[in-house]
C-alpha cells in the first residue's frame, strides 16, 4: 500500500498509525501535554488530581507519566470518589494511600477539599479525570472544590481536558436553582450539561468569581457533535456502575431514580440500563412508555434480582431501556415521563424522597408539579426552556466548535 493511500485510509477511520501503536482521533489534554514534553509544568512542584481514567492514548497512567516528566516534581496525588483505582462502590469512604512513594490524598474521606497541609509546597494543581456528562456525578464537584482551594492558596490550576461522552451539543434538564448546593448538586447547570471538564472549570471560575490562575490544556480532534463512539478512544469505566458509554448516557436520566424507592439495577450486570422494584408492573409500564414513541429509545419489560444495593436479593419487575439512536435519545425526558406514569400506575407504592429530589431535578418546584398532577409534557416544557437558555449563556466558556 502506498503512503498516500495509507494516510487516506487511516484519516477516513479517524485514526493514524505510528510506531506500531494505533492512536485515537481525539487527543486528550494529557496527550497534548505529553506532546509539549510537559513544558508548561517544568520547574514546578505539582499535585495531580486523577484516577484510573487518566490515561494517555497509549494507555499509560498520568501518575506514571508525571512521575518521570522532565523538570516536573510530582509531590502529591489526590483521588476522588471511587478511589485512585476507581474500584470502590459509590458512597464508600476512601482512605489516603501511596503510589510509587508519592502520597495519595483522598478527597472522599475525612475531607472533600484539599487542605492547606496537602497543598503545602505545591506550585500547581493538575486535574485529569474522565467525567460522564451529568451534573450529579461527583467528579465535577471535586473539580470545583479543588479549583476553589487552588485560588484560595494562590496555586496555578491546570485542567487536562477530556471528551464529554454525551457530546457537547445537547443540554437537558433545568439548571440547578441558586439556593441549592450539595456535593451532587454544585453548579447551576442543567442535568445533562454538554460541557467538558475544562469548560466547567472556566464557567465556575467566572461565575463564582474565584480569580483562579486557570489553564485548560485543550483536546485536539474533538467537536461538540462528537459522542464517545466518535472519539476513537477506548472507554474506561469511570466508576464501577458506569460500564459503557450507553450507561453514561442513560445515567443522566435513570440516575435520578436514586432519589426514589426504585432500583437503578446496581448489583446487576447492566446498571442504569434497567430500573424497577418488587412492586412494579414492568409489562404495563413498558407498554405505556413505548406508546409515547420517545425518540431514539424503546422499552422492554424485564425482571431482575440485584445482588447488592436497593432490593438486594429480591426479584424486581421493571423496564429495560433499549437505545436505538444515542444521538436522539433524551434520558431526562425518559425519567420525567416514567415518574409521571409511576405516579399514575403505582400511586401507593412509588415514593420519591423529596429532600433529595432537588439535587437531581434542579429545583424544589418539581415536588409541587408532581403532587398537583401536572402532566409530563408540561413539566418538560419548563425543563426544556431552562436548558435552551443555558445553551445561550454558556457560549463564552466553550472551547470547541
Amino acid at each position: 500500500m502506498n503512503q498516500i493511500l495509507r494516510k487516506s485510509l487511516f484519516a477516513a477511520l479517524g485514526l493514524f498509525l505510528a510506531g506500531g501503536v494505533l492512536y485515537a482521533q481525539t487527543e486528550s489534554g494529557l496527550d497534548v501535554l505529553e506532546s509539549q514534553n510537559f513544558s508548561p509544568l517544568r520547574g514546578k512542584k505539582v499535585g495531580l488530581l486523577c484516577n484510573h481514567t487518566a490515561l494517555d492514548r497509549r494507555g499509560r497512567p498520568a501518575a506514571e507519566l508525571f512521575n518521570r516528566a522532565p523538570g516536573v516534581e510530582l509531590k502529591a496525588l489526590f483521588s476522588p470518589e471511587h478511589g485512585f483505582s476507581g474500584r470502590l462502590q459509590h458512597g464508600q469512604p476512601i482512605p489516603d494511600d501511596y503510589y510509587a512513594g508519592v502520597p495519595v490524598y483522598s478527597l472522599y474521606g475525612k475531607t472533600k477539599r484539599p487542605t492547606a497541609e496537602m497543598l503545602r509546597d505545591l506550585d500547581a494543581l493538575v486535574f485529569d479525570i474522565q467525567d460522564v456528562g451529568a451534573r450529579f456525578y461527583t467528579y465535577i464537584a471535586t473539580l470545583g472544590y479543588a479549583l476553589e482551594e487552588a485560588a484560595r492558596h494562590g496555586l496555578e490550576f491546570y485542567v487536562l481536558d477530556r471528551p464529554n461522552p454525551l457530546g457537547g451539543d445537547v443540554a437537558e434538564g433545568e439548571p440547578l436553582a441558586e439556593d441549592i448546593r450539595h456535593f451532587t448538586a454544585y453548579y447551576s447547570i442543567p442535568t445533562r450539561h454538554g460541557l467538558t471538564v475544562g469548560e466547567i472549570a472556566q464557567w465556575h471560575n467566572a461565575h463564582a468569581r474565584l480569580g483562579a490562575k486557570l489553564t485548560v490544556v485543550r483536546m485536539k480532534g474533538w467537536k461538540r457533535k462528537n459522542l464517545w463512539k466518535d472519539t476513537g478512544r477506548r472507554f474506561v469505566p469511570p466508576s464501577p456502575n458506569i460500564r459503557s458509554p450507553k450507561a453514561a448516557l442513560l445515567y443522566c436520566g435513570i440516575g435520578a431514580f436514586e432519589a426514589t424507592n426504585v432500583s437503578v439495577a446496581r448489583g446487576t450486570k447492566t446498571p442504569f440500563e434497567l430500573f424497577g422494584a418488587p412492586w412494579m408492573d414492568g409489562p404495563r409500564l413498558a407498554d405505556r412508555l413505548n406508546a409515547l414513541a420517545l425518540p431514539g429509545i424503546k422499552f422492554k419489560a424485564a425482571r431482575f434480582t440485584p445482588r447488592s444495593d436497593l432490593y438486594a436479593g429480591l426479584s424486581c419487575g421493571g423496564v429495560r431501556l433499549l437505545v436505538m439512536d444515542e444521538s436522539a435519545v433524551r434520558p431526562v425526558d425518559v425519567f420525567i415521563h416514567a415518574v409521571c406514569l409511576l405516579r399514575e400506575l403505582h400511586a401507593a407504592e412509588f415514593q420519591p424522597r423529596w429532600p433529595e429530589m432537588p439535587y437531581v431535578v434542579g429545583s424544589r418546584d418539581f415536588e409541587t408539579l408532581y403532587k398537583t398532577g401536572e402532566p409530563a409534557d408540561q413539566i418538560l416544557q419548563r425543563l426544556h426552556a431552562g436548558a435552551a437558555e443555558f445553551l445561550k449563556t454558556r457560549l463564552p466558556y466553550l472551547l470547541y466548535e
